[in-house]
């Protein structure tokens, strides 16, 4: 296995406030849902990767561009209005690891990630990015990544 620190929170309008007034609109969007945000947070100045993993199976909602939806969304629940869609049919979680495969520890990760965002993640430790691509890859997307991280965290995953 091909060791990642990795810190793991499962979605909620909380922390998608949270993202959006810490860090802003992602640097990118991907069709597959996913929001990507790279960051020099991490300890010691690490740039880490932040991204906002989608459902398995995750579907745009109609009238939403790609690159708008994660601002639409955030912007909605900072208002305390309803979102273009539920979050939980748009992102199961974010995970924050260091972008260029640097290496750290597990705790000052965690440390530097609860700094950053200002919430604890729900795990944290080392994760098999190689197995839970495979899962992804292998099903078309319909596996969940957070669920897959979570589990190799040994937390069981929101259900």
């Amino acid at each position: 296995m091909a060791a990642t620190p990795s810190c793991v929170w499962r979605a909620t309008a909380a922390l998608l406030v949270a993202l959006d007034d810490r860090f802003g609109a992602p640097l990118d969007a991907y069709v597959n849902g996913s929001q990507v945000w790279l960051l020099d947070n991490g300890p010691g100045g690490m740039t880490l990767e932040w991204r906002l993993h989608p459902v398995a199976g995750f579907s745009r909602p109609d009238g939403t561009a790609t690159d708008d939806l994660f601002a639409d969304v955030a912007l909605a629940l900072g208002r305390g209005d309803e979102p273009v869609a539920p979050i939980e049919r748009l992102w199961d979680g974010l995970e924050a690891f260091p972008a260029y495969g640097d290496e750290t520890e597990p705790a000052p990760l965690r440390a530097a990630v609860l700094e950053a965002i200002g919430t604890a993640p729900d795990a944290s430790g080392l994760v098999d990015h190689r197995a839970v691509g495979d899962a992804w890859e292998r099903t078309g997307g319909a596996v969940s990544v957070v669920a897959a991280l979570l589990d190799q965290l040994g937390l069981a995953a929101q259900g």
